[in-house]
């Protein structure tokens, strides 16, 4: 059975977009708030950037925050990892 489809109007750094996936509408709308958001500080810092390098400049801090969350993951995961093993030797 297909996965169903929501769709939700919205609007980042003044642009319009309609996005369709496999989200809720509050997850989509919490997403493009969170990227309008981040365009807005950067375009509060330097008013010289164009929309397009404000976009790029955005994208560039998130994959940097994502980065270094999945590392932080991978971190603590390997630090459970013994205890894991630990725990399954004393069943």
């Amino acid at each position: 059975m297909a996965e169903e489809v929501t769709r939700v109007d919205i609007e980042i750094f003044g642009e319009y977009y309609t996005l369709k996936g496999g989200s809720s509408q509050e997850e989509m709308l919490a997403l493009a708030r969170y990227v309008n958001r981040k365009m807005i500080q950067l375009a509060t810092r330097n008013s010289k950037l164009s929309k397009s390098q404000t976009a790029v400049l955005a994208a560039l801090n998130i994959a940097d925050e994502l980065i270094k969350l999945r590392e932080e993951h991978d971190n603590l995961m390997r630090m459970l990892e013994p205890e894991s093993r630990d725990d399954k030797k004393d069943s």
